[in-house]
Parts: C-alpha cells; structure tokens; sequence
C-alpha cells in the first residue's frame, strides 16, 4: 500500500505542487513554472539513476508542459486543473483490460478469490476512475479552483481510498473463508 501511495505522488506530484503554489500565491505564472520543472526534474532523476523512464512519466511531464502552456498562453488555470482528467481517464481504459488486477494481488487472495471477483473489481476501479476523470473535467470547467481544489484533494482521494478499503475488506473476507474451510476439510 506504501508504494502505491509513493507511486501515486509520484504521478501527481507537478499537479499537487501547482494547486499549492497557485493556492497559495494565485500566481499562475509561478504555479505551471514550478509544475514544469518538477515534471522536468522527475524524468532528470531517473535518466541520472539510470532507470527506465515509463509511460506514465512521460505522459505526465507531456500533459504538465502541454496543458500548462496552455493555461499560461489562455491566462487560466483550467487547462492545468483538467490534467487529472486525462490521466484518469486514461488509467481507466488500462484498466479495461480483463484481469490486469491479478499481478497485484498476494497469491492467496488469487488462490481464494474467484476469478471472476478480480475481473469484476477491476472493471469496478476502471468505472471509479473514468467518473472521478469525468467529474474532474465538470469540475474543473465550471466551479471556481477551490471547489476544484477540494474536489481533487479531498473527494477524488477519498473515493480512492474507500473503494480501496471495501475491496480489501471483502478480498480478506473470501480469503479467510477460502482458508477456513480448507482447514475443515
């Protein structure tokens, strides 16, 4: 959980870091610079490390120079706000694909849940992330940037963080039960 956390800052990072600095300062300007040269910095750590720079890296530092180039070029933030979207909506059609769950899963929660369970919970978590990328886009076209700032702050991370906790409850749920009655039998 840790790492997925880590890996989800990580991703978010150029966009946490503009909602404060505009937040804080209204500054535009400082705001879509300090998220590009964050986007810019992240991909120069990994090329000096010499790890593999992913997709999703360079789709977010493409979306940070794109977007806020935009925001910048149209003297608003809501290009900038509508980056979530994109990259929600875009992990939402990865998580189309039937199964892509299962790698993630301990072997016993693959061992006692059902296959179908896993498919349908990643079909769910596709669904979850496509609405929070449609509302974002609401969102960020038609509320002012507090309400956007709370909605991706506080609504998109706790809807996260539920569906997270219901899925974990009910996988441990079937694993213990799946354990239970191979100790009966």
């Amino acid at each position: 959980m840790a790492q997925a956390i880590r890996q989800l800052v990580e991703d978010f990072l150029s966009t946490i870091l503009f909602f404060v600095v505009y937040a804080v300062t209204g500054n535009l300007y400082a705001a879509v610079g300090i998220a590009i040269a964050t986007g810019l910095a992240q991909v120069a750590r990994l090329i000096v490390l010499r790890r593999p720079v992913g997709p999703m890296q360079w789709t977010s530092l493409g979306l940070v120079v794109v977007l806020g180039s935009g925001s910048i070029l149209l003297q608003s933030p809501r290009l900038m706000m509508m980056k979530p979207s994109v990259v929600h909506l875009a992990i939402a059609a990865v998580m189309l694909r039937r199964g892509w769950m299962s790698r993630y899963l301990p072997p016993i929660v693959r061992q006692h849940v059902g296959d179908q369970i896993i498919v349908a919970a990643g079909y769910a978590w596709a669904a979850l992330l496509a609405s929070l990328g449609i509302a974002n886009f609401f969102i960020a076209l038609n509320c002012d940037f507090a309400t956007w700032a709370w909605f991706i702050s506080v609504g998109a991370v706790g809807a996260k963080l539920v569906a997270f906790g219901v899925q974990y409850a009910i996988f441990r749920a079937l694993t213990r039960r799946g354990v239970v009655s191979l100790d009966l039998a």
